[in-house]
């Protein structure tokens, strides 16, 4: 008897975390990660949220574009609030005041709350083992306030702050590396993921939630207004970004790396630089330089990967 198999595409879950009516610019990156990851956390989930672009385009009081219990806290503190809801909840738990049954306790916060004003916050949260989901939206810098550089702008980026001119390529530094730097705490999961690729930043985020202890997932979070690109380029920005190796995708669960998408040649970075304004000032010596550093930094990861 002939068989036949049969192809049954993957659904997105139906639940709207985050609902219309926010304030997100066209195109956002950020938007449509945020969506994705709500839909993954569903109901039973209190967000804190660290002040920025997500903050502001999503609860202008008296409004709110949340469909969940939210918390907006300042910059640096994210990790603090979220431990804290997490031992609460708890404790509630204990003492027989709510049902007990999992609730994600999740931080929100952009690249600038994390990699830099909020990351003594995170590391304690992360070495006292509470059971929490932290989200970083990473768009490379502070957009919110005017696209100023972050410790998470990428070398020769042009910013407000690191601005290219006769004398600078823009930013000189390398980009933080935080999911080494998170993974270092020795936590059960770490993740990176991309909105271009919804299902597996969705598996992540619900893989991340459904970890006994501390789980962290970065997000990289294209942005056309900082970028300078055009609006409906954002999901192949992020594709471009995953290609090249500039933003490879992975986990480490319990300290073992895992490739989640790796190529039989990685794209030029070129194709990459070259779709954004804030990379158009740099030369031909400037790219193949970065060219040398992704290659580098993505055959690292290849052999973590293999050694675990």
């Amino acid at each position: 008897m002939e068989t036949f198999s049969v192809y049954v595409p993957k659904l997105a879950p139906k639940y709207e975390g985050l609902v219309p009516g926010h304030r997100f610019c066209i195109g956002c990156g950020e938007a449509l990660a945020v969506r994705l990851a709500s839909k993954a956390l569903g109901r039973d989930t209190v967000i804190t949220c660290a002040t920025g672009c997500l903050e502001i385009c999503t609860s202008g009081f008296p409004q709110t574009s949340w469909n969940v219990p939210w918390i907006h806290t300042l910059f640096e503190n994210v990790g603090a609030v979220a431990s804290g809801v997490e031992s609460g909840l708890k404790a509630q738990m204990r003492k027989g005041k709510i049902p007990e049954k999992k609730i994600n306790s999740v931080g929100m916060a952009g690249d600038g709350g994390t990699s830099d004003i909020g990351l003594q916050a995170l590391s304690g949260a992360l070495e006292r083992g509470h059971d929490f989901l932290y989200l970083c939206f990473d768009n490379e810098a502070y957009m919110n306030t005017g696209v100023q550089r972050s410790s998470a702008t990428p070398y020769g980026a042009s910013t407000t702050t690191s601005p290219a001119g006769k004398v600078s390529i823009g930013q000189k530094t390398w980009k933080k590396n935080l999911p080494d730097i998170v993974a270092a705490h020795n936590i059960p999961y770490v993740a990176t993921a991309c909105p271009s690729y919804p299902f597996d930043l969705m598996e992540k985020v619900k893989k991340g939630a459904e970890t006994e202890g501390p789980a962290y997932v970065h997000i990289f979070s294209p942005c056309p207004t900082g970028w300078r690109y055009p609006v409906d380029l954002t999901v192949r920005i992020g594709r471009l970004a995953v290609e090249s190796g500039v933003f490879p995708l992975y986990e480490v669960e319990d300290g073992s790396y895992k490739l989640n998408f790796d190529f039989p040649k990685l794209r030029p970075v070129r194709d990459y630089l070259k779709a954004q304004g804030r990379f158009r000032h740099l030369s031909d010596d400037e790219i193949q330089n970065i060219q040398q550093r992704v290659e580098k930094e993505y055959k690292k990861l290849k052999v973590r990967c293999q050694e675990t």
